[in-house]
C-alpha cells in the first residue's frame, strides 16, 4: 500500500526525519502546515508532556536539552537535546503555536534510565539508545553511527548497520554525511509537494529494514513497540488527524501492522526506576560532541544559520565570516565578501553539489578572505560553525530546590552562566565580590566546578582573587546529585563538608577540607572538620603525613583577616602539629634513599614555608616557632646520617633566613665537596643547595666564591664516578632559566685558565681572580673608542689609561 492510500485509508502521517537536521525541519513544518492534524506525537520521554507548554514561554531560548534522572540516584541521568533547528524543536513549537496536543511517545525514561543502570552493571554500552550516549531514546535517523563495519557474512537480522552510509553508496557516493546534506539539509522546500520528501524517506528505509531488520539494535524493537501503543491511543481518541515526528529509521516499524498483544509483551518486565524530569539549558560545543551528551553534529552554527537564513545563504553566511573577521582586526572589504561567494559557487558546481556547503565556503574563506592561513579558520570553526551559544530556561521550569537557590544567588550576585570561558577577577575586600568568592568555593565542594581557579595577573594578595568560569550543562547533573547534601548551596555544602571530614582517609586531606571550609565560608561545618583534624592528629605519628597537612592548615590561617573568620582554634591545631614536626623529622630523615630523600626535601620546604606564615600569627603556649625550626635546621645541616639533599637544603634556608654567615655556608660547602666525600653525596648536597626551584642558580651568580667551590669540585670529579652524578646533576641545573645558565656559563669561561684546583694569587677561591686581568681588559679598548666616538686624531685628552679604568 502507498503512503498516500495509506493515509487515506485513516493511517497516520509518519514524518521520518534525522535529529538536528535543518532540512528536516524545515520538510516538517512545511508538512505540519499542509496537514494540519489535530495532534502531534513526538519521539522523546513521556513524562516530558507536562514540560511542553514551556516552550512557549518567550523566555525559552534552545538549545536546551529535557534532563531526566533517577530520584534516588541523580547521578543516573539522561538528556535530549534540542536546538533551534530540530525537527522535534519545530514540531512542538508548531503545535503550540496552533493550539494542537504535542505529545512525546517514546519509551519513558523511567526504563531507559533502569536501562542503563543494567547495562553499565553488566558491563555493556549499547550505542543507539542515547540516554546513554549523546540524548537518551532521541538517536539520529542514520543511527548507527557511520564508520561500522558490516558483518562478513553478509546482512542479517542483528548486523549493526549504518543507513546513510548504505543510501550514499547506492546512490553512487562514498562519503554519507556529505550525500545527505545534498539530498536534505539544502534543499529547500520549494511549491512541490511538502509530504513527497517523508514519502521517499520511508520508502528507502522500509527496504533498508526489510534487509537488516533492527540493524542490531534490539531496544529499538521495544521502543518501537512503545510508540505503536501511543500512536493507537491517539488514532482512538483523534481520529486519523495524526502526525508523528521520529528518526527516519524508525518509520518503517510505526506503520508495521502488529496487534496490541504482541506490542505489549515486548513491554512486560521491563526494569524502571523513578525519574524525575526538567527542562535545562544546552550548548553548541554539547551539539557538537558525539560522545557523553552530545548529539553528533560537527557544526551546529552553521546548521542554525541554514534554518534560520531567509534567502541567499551563503552570501548571509560569508557576510558574517567578514565581520567577525573585521572585528579581529583584519582586512576584510565586501569586494573579498563578492569574491568568497563567487569561489563558492564556483566549487560546488565543479563538485557537482546543488548548493555550496560548510566545505566549499570554508575553502573560498581560507582563499580569499584568510590568504590561506588556517588560525583565523580556527577562530572561524570555534566563533561561527560551531558556537557559544547558551540556551535558556524559564525560571518556573521544574528543577530540584538547590538549582532554585543557586539560581536565586547568581541573580543577586549578577553572575550570569556562559558558554564562553571568560576570567573573573574578584577583590575580596568588596562585600559583592566576597560572596561570589563564596559561592564559588562551594560550589566546588560540592563537585560543581563552575569556575576554576586561576593565576592572577596582578597583585598576589590573599584579598585577590581570579576565577576562569565556563558553564556547561552536565552541571546540571551535579547539581541534582548535590541536592541530597541540602536544598540550598549553603545547607549542602556544610553537610557535604562534614561527610568528607568524617570518610577522610589521611590527615591532609582533613586539612585541605579545612581550608576549602574557610575559603567557601562553612561555619557550621569547621566544629566537626576541626574536631576530626585534632583527632587524626593526635594519632598520627607520621612525619610525612605531619608536614603534608601543616601547610593546607596554614594557608588557611590567612583567611582569617581577609575573611572575617575566627581562626583561633584553627592556629592551636597548627602549632601543635609544627612542634611534633620539630621533634620528629631529624630522626624520620636517617638512613633515606634516594627517592625518600627527595621527598623528606619537598616537606623541609612546605614545613619552612608553612613556619614563616605560622610564626607571624598568635600561638599561645608554643613559644618561638621560628626559633625552633631553626634549630631543627641546624641540626639536618651538620647530621652525617642525613641525606646530602636535605643538609644542603637545610645549609641553604638558614643562608637565606639570614641564620648562617656566607663564609660557615662556604665552609659547609667546602667540607662536603672534599675529596673525602663520595662524588654521589656531594652532588646530592649540591642539588639540595642550589637546585628544586630554590633560585640557587642567582645564588651561584651573585656569589662566585660558592660558584668556584662547586666548578673545583666538579672538575675534580673521578672519571669513573662522572656518570654516576651526572643525572643529579643535569637535573639540578636544567631546572635555571636560560639566561641563569648562560650567565654561570660566562662566569666559569672568564675564570683563569689554570688547571682544576689551582688557585690565583690573592683569590682564596679557585679559578678566579682576585684583580681584572689587564690583558682581557685591554681587549675591549677598540669597542670602547667606537662607542665613544674616539680616535687616534682627535687629541680629545682621553688617554688609553682612562680607556682602561672604563673596561675594567
Amino acid at each position: 500500500m502507498t503512503r498516500e492510500a495509506d493515509r487515506a485509508a485513516g493511517g497516520p502521517l509518519l514524518l521520518g526525519v534525522r535529529h538536528h537536521g535543518p532540512g528536516s525541519a524545515r520538510a516538517v513544518r512545511a508538512a505540519l502546515d499542509a496537514a494540519r492534524p489535530r495532534i502531534v506525537l513526538i519521539e522523546g520521554p513521556p513524562e516530558a508532556d507536562a514540560l511542553i507548554p514551556l516552550c512557549a514561554d518567550e523566555r525559552m531560548r534552545p538549545p536546551v536539552a529535557l534532563l531526566a534522572h533517577a530520584v534516588d540516584e541523580p547521578g543516573r541521568s539522561a538528556f535530549w537535546p534540542l536546538a533551534e533547528f530540530s525537527p522535534e524543536w519545530v514540531a512542538i513549537r508548531w503545535a503550540l503555536d496552533h493550539g494542537v496536543p504535542a505529545r512525546f511517545i517514546d519509551l519513558p525514561a523511567t526504563h531507559t534510565l533502569a536501562w542503563e543502570k543494567e547495562a553499565t552493571a553488566e558491563g555493556a554500552k549499547d550505542e543507539d539508545a542515547k540516554g546513554e550516549e549523546g540524548g537518551a531514546g532521541q538517536e539520529p535517523a542514520h543511527d548507527p553511527a557511520p564508520g561500522r563495519d558490516p558483518d562478513p557474512a553478509g546482512p542479517r537480522p542483528d548486523v549493526r548497520v549504518d543507513p546513510l552510509a548504505v543510501l550514499a553508496e547506492t546512490a553512487g557516493h562514498d562519503d554519507p554525511e556529505r550525500w545527505w546534506e545534498d539530498v536534505v539539509e539544502h534543499r529547500g522546500t520549494g511549491d512541490g509537494d511538502p509530504l513527497a520528501p517523508f514519502a521517499v524517506l520511508a520508502e528507502a528505509m522500509g527496504a533498508l529494514r526489510e534487509v537488516y531488520g533492527s540493524g542490531g539494535h534490539d531496544r529499538d524493537l521495544v521502543r518501537e513497540a512503545h510508540m505503536r501503543l501511543q500512536l493507537r491511543a491517539a488514532q482512538k481518541e483523534f481520529g486519523a488527524d495524526v502526525a508523528v515526528v521520529c528518526g527516519a529509521w524508525h518509520v518503517p516499524a510505526l506503520g508495521e501492522r502488529t496487534t496490541v498483544a504482541a506490542d505489549r509483551a515486548r513491554l512486560k518486565g521491563l526494569p524502571k526506576v523513578k525519574a524525575d524530569m526538567t527542562w535545562v539549558p544546552w550548548t553548541n560545543r554539547r551539539l557538537a560532541r558525539a560522545g557523553g551528551y552530545g548529539a553528533g553534529i560537527d557544526s551546529p552554527g552553521w546548521y542554525g544559520h541554514l534554518f534560520g537564513a531567509p534567502d541567499r545563504p551563503v552570501e548571509r553566511w560569508l557576510t558574517k565570516v567578514a565581520g567577525l573577521l573585521r572585528e579581529e582586526d583584519r582586512i576584510v572589504s565586501s569586494a573579498h565578501v563578492i569574491e568568497a561567494v563567487r569561489l563558492a559557487e564556483t566549487l560546488a558546481v565543479m563538485r557537482g553539489r546543488p548548493l555550496p556547503g560548510l566545505s566549499e565556503t570554508g575553502d573560498a574563506v581560507r582563499a580569499v578572505m584568510c590568504d590561506g592561513s588556517d588560525v583565523p579558520m580556527a577562530l572561524i570553526h570555534d566563533r561561527l560553525v560551531v558556537g557559544d551559544v547558551l540556551g535558556e530556561v524559564p525560571p518556573d521550569a521544574p528543577a530540584v530546590p538547590l538549582q532554585r537557590d543557586l539560581d536565586r544567588i547568581q541573580r543577586r550576585l549578577r553572575l550570569r552562566p556562559e558558554a564562553l570561558e571568560r576570567e573573573l577577577e574578584l577583590d575580596l575586600r568588596k562585600e559583592t565580590d566576597a560572596a561570589r568568592s563564596r559561592l564559588l568555593h562551594r560550589l566546588r565542594l560540592l563537585d560543581v566546578p563552575w569556575g576554576e581557579p586561576a593565576a592572577s595577573r596582578g597583585s598576589t594578595g590573599t584579598f585577590r582573587e581570579t576565577w576562569r568560569l565556563r558553564w556547561e550543562p552536565e552541571l546540571s547533573v551535579r547539581i541534582a546529585e548535590a541536592g541530597v547534601w541540602g536544598t540550598t548551596v549553603l545547607a549542602a555544602a556544610t553537610g557535604k563538608a562534614e561527610a568528607e571530614a568524617v570518610s577522610a582517609q589521611a590527615l591532609a586531606d582533613v586539612t585541605a577540607l579545612a581550608e576549602r571550609c574557610l575559603l567557601a565560608e562553612l561555619p557550621d561545618a569547621l566544629p566537626t572538620v576541626m574536631r576530626v583534624l585534632a583527632d587524626r592528629a593526635a594519632l598520627d605519628s607520621d612525619v610525612g603525613h605531619l608536614a603534608q597537612a601543616l601547610p593546607a592548615l596554614v594557608r588557611s590561617l590567612r583567611y582569617g583577616d581577609v575573611r572575617g573568620t575566627d581562626t583561633g582554634a584553627l592556629a592551636e591545631v597548627a602549632a601543635g602539629l609544627a612542634e611534633r614536626i620539630f621533634v620528629g623529622l631529624p630522626p624520620a630523615c636517617a638512613q633515606l634513599d634516594a627517592e625518600a630523600a627527595e621527598e623528606t626535601r619537598r616537606h623541609v620546604d612546605a614545613v619552612h614555608g608553612a613556619v614563616g606564615l605560622l610564626g607571624d600569627l598568635p600561638t599561645a603556649g608554643h613559644g618561638d616557632l621560628r626559633a625552633r625550626w631553626q634549630a631543627v635546621l641546624r641540626v639536618l645541616s651538620v647530621r652525617d646520617t642525613v641525606p646530602g639533599v636535605i643538609r644542603g637544603r637545610a645549609v641553604r634556608l638558614l643562608l637565606d633566613e639570614g641564620e648562617l654567615a656566607q663564609d660557615e655556608a662556604a665552609r659547609l660547602m667546602g667540607l662536603v665537596l672534599s675529596p673525602g666525600t663520595p662524588p654521589g653525596d656531594a652532588a646530592a648536597w649540591i642539588e639540595g643547595f642550589v637546585g628544586g626551584g630554590s633560585g640557587g642558580g642567582m645564588l651561584l651568580v651573585h656569589d662566585e666564591r660558592l660558584l668556584g667551590l662547586v666548578d673545583s669540585w666538579l672538575t675534580g670529579v673521578p672519571a669513573d664516578a662522572f656518570t654516576d652524578v651526572l643525572p643529579l646533576l643535569r637535573r639540578t641545573f636544567s631546572a635555571y632559566e636560560p639566561g641563569v645558565r648562560r650567565t654561570l656559563g660566562e662566569l666559569v669561561r672568564r675564570g683563569p685558565g689554570q688547571r682544576a684546583g689551582a688557585t690565583a694569587a690573592g683569590s682564596a677561591v679557585p679559578r678566579f681572580g682576585a684583580d681584572p686581568d689587564p690583558a682581557r681588559a685591554d681587549a675591549v679598548l677598540p669597542v670602547v673608542r667606537l662607542l665613544l666616538g674616539l680616535d687616534a686624531g682627535t687629541g680629545t685628552g682621553t688617554d688609553d689609561n682612562d680607556l682602561v679604568g672604563v673596561a675594567r
